[in-house]
């Protein structure tokens, strides 16, 4: 059955939806904040995306969930660092996590890295937009450079890559990719390397430069947190997709 999209459709802001069935439907990079839910059913649902405050049945949720993620994921733990030792365990986390991935999805074909699974990022565009959260949350909000933004990183949909001279056409090799976010990773290395706390703590900004995130006044720890939480949820992305390439590969 021929599935009917609703693609950059009027704004839906306020609107009511009643007695109406959105059975299997998807909801992909959607605002969905402040949205009440009356009487609604909602089983088997899978939901993931940036959540805070939500309230099911009369109970906020996302404490629940975040520590059943620390249980499940002890590394979480180490993503939330305030110091500077702290900072640099944080990035061997991650770095640890890709590329124990990596390599799984080097015993796959090269054109499984750039297979979309479930209409998701393919692993190459993955990767491509961990340099770009790099690019945004250290080198234009915590570096505060006037254009950090690689050609090849990936922004988020409702970002305009071309403004920042991203070119969203390019297709660049997993060779390629991954040599760009050792660069990435190494700068990141080489600033957290003798950093203090006062400089961690120090709030810098706002960027004015155009870019992403947009202007405000923020410290080091608060913009490195974003790339260390980013980098996890986008690991696991990355090996959920995996694991069904590497059934349909077997």
């Amino acid at each position: 059955m021929p599935v009917t999209r609703f693609v950059q459709q009027p704004d839906y802001t306020g609107a009511e939806f009643i007695d109406l069935s959105m059975a299997s439907a998807t909801f992909r990079e959607v605002d969905l904040s402040r949205t009440r839910m009356r009487g609604v059913l909602l089983f088997n649902a899978d939901i993931d995306g940036a959540i805070d405050g939500l309230r099911v049945n009369g109970v906020e949720v996302m404490p629940l969930i975040e520590a059943e993620l620390d249980r499940l994921h002890p590394e979480r733990l180490r993503l939330r660092p305030t110091t500077p030792e702290a900072m640099r365990d944080a990035v061997d986390v991650i770095e640890e996590l890709w590329q124990a991935t990596v390599r799984r999805a080097s015993a796959l074909p090269e054109q499984a890295v750039h297979r979309s699974v479930n209409d998701e990022w393919s692993l190459a565009q993955t990767l491509r937009h961990t340099i770009f959260v790099v690019d945004a949350w250290y080198g234009h909000a915590a570096a505060l450079r006037p254009n950090p933004f690689h050609p090849i990183g990936v922004p988020a949909s409702f970002i305009n890559g071309a403004e920042l001279g991203i070119d969203e056409s390019a297709t660049p090799t997993l060779g390629e990719i991954l040599a760009v976010r050792a660069e990435r990773i190494a700068d990141l290395r080489a600033y957290l390397a003798n950093v203090t706390q006062e400089e961690l703590d120090r709030v810098r900004g706002p960027n004015t430069a155009m870019g992403c995130p947009r202007p405000a006044e923020r410290t080091a720890v608060e913009c490195l947190q974003v790339i260390f939480s980013d980098e996890w949820a986008h690991v696991q992305f990355a090996n959920r997709d995996l694991a069904i390439l590497e059934q349909e590969y077997a």
